[in-house]
Order: structure tokens, then sequence, then C-alpha cells
């Protein structure tokens, strides 16, 4: 803890060393403002979301600058599905301490992957275009819109709730309690879906208690009860219900000696026409059949004749091809160039015709035309591959895929061997997938191309670890 004053460390006392200005008061208020973080931290561990956010909301109140509260309170509004609440959070960490702040990283995971913020811009759209229906009295629109949002982002609990609450609305209790369920396993102590929880709760209890008394006070009334000597006599209330049962069984019975008859009588006659019918529908299955399987004859002959043609046509491609691949190297440029022409910013589709280039190029032996295009094509989007191809490996890098970012993160290095981020991450993704020689070389590298660097400095400390560990 240092004095809002000067800035000195203080001391035990309770004045500053430095200043001399009086701190009992601030070190009350920064003991208070952890307090309440440790309070949120703890609820935030049992998943008790909404708590964890009063106090570090209180946290914040009594101290702005710190900066463990206010991150914490992005990853709770995150958890919650609430992103630009996240986002504005760890934006004013970042502002407050710009250097070794983790909020860096919560940025970065967030801007650094296109398709999320889509998604996060989808989702906001959507909800709030559900509010808009739910104000027209649109409530099946909403739902429709609610459901493409919990799509999107599966952990927003506002949505959870304004679809339940639609569900309440239509008295479909079952959905409603499936959605409040999914709400209290992401935030399990939220005051709002605990009170829609209870109001569903009590639509589905069942009043087993009111049929159970009707039935015994029913079937008490319905006979009578006296003492004679030392016999206890029961008598139905009323002889004519018992005469009306029996008159139903009767009915019953009569109805069943019909049935019977009738099935000896009509029974065989319709068993003889279904089984006519049977046998006409196996007659006509069995002629589709001797069709199908002569269609099947000549398919087969077809695919014979076909596949003894493309055999001749891999025989004579072969003639047409290099052993060095010079073929499928010139179809990839020519590939790329004209995926250049169609559209200059479809990267992607150009670095995937141009990674055909990459197989045995080291042994191939080009044309001066085929030189002279290649290097104009890398002229002009050369520094677009490095980005696209650093990006992806970057990305996997940061989702621990590493032995999938090895290969975008070596092309990006391959196409501007000035680009020492590239190489960096390289030589990391080398030692965590366990490939420690290559690790090293890239470390090399590193420390070779780009001296007095941070990133020097970084790949001689892992270097120096995979040595000492050795």
């Amino acid at each position: 803890m240092v004095c809002y004053n000067c800035g000195c460390r203080l001391s035990e006392h309770d004045f500053c060393t430095g200043c001399g200005v009086d701190v009992s008061l601030y070190k009350k208020i920064i003991f208070m403002s952890n307090r309440f973080y440790n309070d949120g931290l703890e609820k935030a561990t049992v998943r008790d979301l909404s708590g964890a956010i009063v106090s570090l909301r209180q946290s914040l109140k009594l101290n702005k600058n710190n900066i463990d509260a206010r991150n914490l309170l992005g990853l709770v509004y995150f958890e919650m599905g609430e992103v630009v609440d996240a986002l504005s959070q760890w934006v004013i960490s970042k502002n407050l301490r710009p250097k070794k702040n983790i909020a860096d990283d919560y940025i970065d995971m967030i801007q650094t992957n296109q398709a999320r913020l889509d998604a996060i811009n989808q989702t906001i759209k959507k909800y709030n275009q559900a509010l808009l229906y739910c104000y027209q009295d649109s409530q099946d629109l909403a739902v429709i819109q609610l459901k493409k949002v919990l799509s999107y982002n599966p952990k927003y609990v506002s949505a959870h709730q304004l679809l339940a609450l639609l569900y309440i609305n239509a008295e479909e209790w079952e959905k409603a309690q499936r959605e409040l369920n999914k709400c209290c396993q992401i935030d399990t102590n939220n005051t709002t879906t605990l009170r829609y929880l209870k109001e569903v709760e009590h639509m589905l209890m069942p009043e087993e208690g009111a049929k159970n008394t009707s039935k015994k006070k029913s079937s008490s009334e319905s006979v009578v009860r006296y003492q004679s000597g030392n016999e206890t006599i029961i008598q139905p209330v009323n002889m004519k219900e018992t005469k009306g049962v029996s008159s139903l069984l009767n009915l019953g019975l009569g109805v069943i000696i019909g049935v019977a008859i009738a099935s000896f009588l009509i029974l065989p006659g319709r068993i003889q026409s279904a089984k006519a019918e049977i046998n006409n529908e196996l007659r006509a299955v069995s002629e589709q059949s001797d069709a199908k399987t002569a269609t099947i004859d000549e398919l087969e002959q077809k695919v014979q004749k076909l596949t003894e043609e493309n055999s001749g046509l891999k025989e004579e491609l072969s003639s047409y091809q290099g052993s060095d691949g010079t073929v499928k190297a010139t179809d990839g440029l020519m590939l790329a160039v004209s995926a250049y022409m169609k559209d200059p910013e479809d990267i992607e589709t150009i670095a995937k015709y141009m990674e055909a280039l990459d197989e045995g190029e080291a042994e191939t032996q080009h044309t001066e035309a085929f030189t002279v295009l290649y290097d104009k094509l890398m002229e002009l989007v050369g520094t677009q591959l490095v980005e696209f191809y650093y990006n992806a490996g970057y990305a996997s890098y940061r989702a621990e895929a590493y032995e999938e970012a090895i290969p975008n993160l070596l092309r990006a290095y391959q196409y501007d061997n000035t680009n020492g981020d590239a190489l960096f991450y390289l030589g990391i993704c080398y030692q965590r997938s366990g490939d420690e020689t290559k690790a090293k070389e890239a470390y090399a590298m590193v420390i070779d191309d780009f001296p007095g660097t941070e990133i020097a400095n970084r790949s001689e400390t892992y270097l120096a670890e995979i040595n000492n560990a050795e």
C-alpha cells in the first residue's frame, strides 16, 4: 500500500513516513475495499455471480483503482453473458494500469477473434429486437429472437430470464422451469431467477392432499354403518346404484360376446383378402427388384469403363508432370493470381493456393517467367499473407493448439523474415508441443537476428530453461 499523497510505501503507522499526512482513514478504506474484493472472489468461486457483482461494485466504490476487483468484475460479467459490461471494466482497468495488466489478455481474447466479435454484435442486436417485440406484444417473435440469442451466447442470463418470463406469461410452466434451471447453473443465487422459479414450482406443484381428502370423504359417504349387538353391519346407502352397476356389467358382457361372434365369422375372410393383397405387393416388388438389378449391372459396366479411362488419364498426366512437382506449383501460382484478380481482399483463398508452392519448392527448378510472376504477386499480397498467417497462428497459440499454430507461424516467418514475433511464438509452440530441438533453433535465431529486443531476452530465458532441463 502506497501513500495517496506522495506515493511512498506506508508502514504500520497511521501517518506517512514520507510526507507526514494522516493515512489512518485511507488505510481503513483500502482494507474495506480488499475485504469486499475477497468476499466477491469467494462468491464467484461458488458461482454466486450476482452476489459477487454486488461485493465487487462495493469494493470499487471504496477504491476505484483496485485493479484485481475490476478485472474480476469483468470476468463475472463475461460469465453471465454481459460482454459489453465486461469489456468496459477491462478497458478502464487497462487505462488505470497500462502495463503488466491481465486485462490486456482478456481484451485480446475477444478483439482478435472476428467471429466472436460478430457473434457478440448479433447477440446484442437480437436481444434488443426481442425487447422491442415484447413492448409490441409480439411474444412469439420475441421467443424466436431469444432462442437465436442463446444459440450465440448460451450463458446470457438476462436472455434466459426474459425467455422464461415469456413462457410464464404463456403458461408453459415446464419450459420456463428448464430456462430458469439453466440460469441457476450459471448464477446460483440470482434473486430474479429464484423469484421466477418459486412461482413456476408453485404452479407445477400437484394438489395431492385435496384429492386424497375428497376420495376418503366420498368412500365414507357411500355406506351406512350401525351396531347390532356385538356385530357391525355395513349397508349401501342407495341400492339403485348397485343395480345400475350390474346393468352396465351385463351390457358390457353382451358387447364382448357380439365382438367375439363377429370375429369368428368375419375375420377369416378379411385374413384371406389381406393375404391376396400382400402377394400382389410382393409380385410388384419382385418386378421392380429385377429392373433395378439390370440397371445396377449397366451402371457397374459404366463405372468400370470410367475407371479404365481415369487410369489412362492419370498415366497421361504423369507423362506431362515432372518429378519435381513443377506442374502442381505452376497451377497453384496461376490459381492464386486468378483469385487475386477476382478479389484482392480474399487473402484466405490466395493463401490456400500459394501453399501448393511450398511442397518441394527447394528442389523445384522454376522458369524465369514463373519467378517474375511469383515475385510480383508477393509484392502485391506479401504483407497481407504475412498478417493472415501470423493472426491465424497467434490465435491457435492463444487457444493452446500449438501443433495447429506451427505451420501458420512458420509460413508467416518464411514470407517475412523480419517478423520476430512469429519466430518467437513459433519457438514457444515447438517447445510446448515437445519438439525442443526446433524450439532451441528458433530461440537461437531470435537471439541472433533481433538482439536487444524483449523477445530476444525472453528467448534467452526459455533457451536456458530447456538447457537446464536437459
